[in-house]
């Protein structure tokens, strides 16, 4: 992790993601997102609905594929342009004021199943300039049975350094706030991507 006590320019956030994407895994369970998460590790899951019906579910596509689920105060995606493909290295920034913090994930894998249920996604691991160690998987979904969209959150992580473990109730409530800010972005980028449709079909 890059503790910075000013935002760090762009070039500096490109120097940094060209490092780290030269790096390892900091962790050894490599893509146990697609199963029952490891031993070991703290797990987060959350879900929420979005909606019902296949344009809510490209909705949550089109959101999702956005990086939408960063459209949370105080972190930033770098950068949203980045295709969510096996390889692909981003970084997150986060804080403000006096102190910034940069933390690095590479893409493991991407997720796109025909189902049921039918689901799209993709999951994300720390690299070694990051505070935790552990995998994060983002995922909709739309259930033709009930016909129901929602978009997932799970996530397995352990503290990277020691110094982090000593403030790890601080880290677990830092997380759990990321997850509630996630699944509100998600909420908010699909009902506003319904509105744009219909003032486009409305022709306004």
């Amino acid at each position: 992790m890059l503790v910075s006590w000013r935002r760090p320019s762009d070039a500096a956030i490109r120097r940094f993601i060209s490092a780290q994407s030269a790096e390892p895994f900091s962790y050894a369970d490599v893509g146990a997102t697609r199963g029952a998460p490891p031993d070991g590790y703290l797990v987060h899951h959350h879900r929420v609905r979005l909606g019902s019906g296949r344009d809510a579910f490209e909705r949550a596509v089109e959101a999702l594929r956005g990086w939408r689920m960063f459209a949370i105060e105080g972190v930033e995606l770098c950068w949203p342009n980045t295709p969510q493909q096996p390889g692909a290295t981003v970084a997150i920034l986060a804080g403000g004021g006096p102190i910034w913090f940069l933390n690095a994930c590479r893409i493991v894998y991407a997720i796109d199943d025909a189902g049921p249920p039918v689901r799209r996604g993709f999951a994300y691991g720390t690299l070694p300039a990051h505070a935790v160690r552990g995998e994060e998987r983002f995922t909709v979904e739309w259930s033709p049975a009930s016909d129901e969209v929602s978009y997932d959150l799970l996530a397995f992580s352990r503290p990277g350094s020691r110094w982090i473990g000593a403030a790890e109730p601080l880290l677990r409530m830092v997380q759990r706030r990321f997850a509630r800010g996630s699944l509100a972005a998600m909420r908010r980028a699909v009902a506003e991507e319904r509105s744009l449709r219909v003032n486009a079909s409305a022709g306004t």
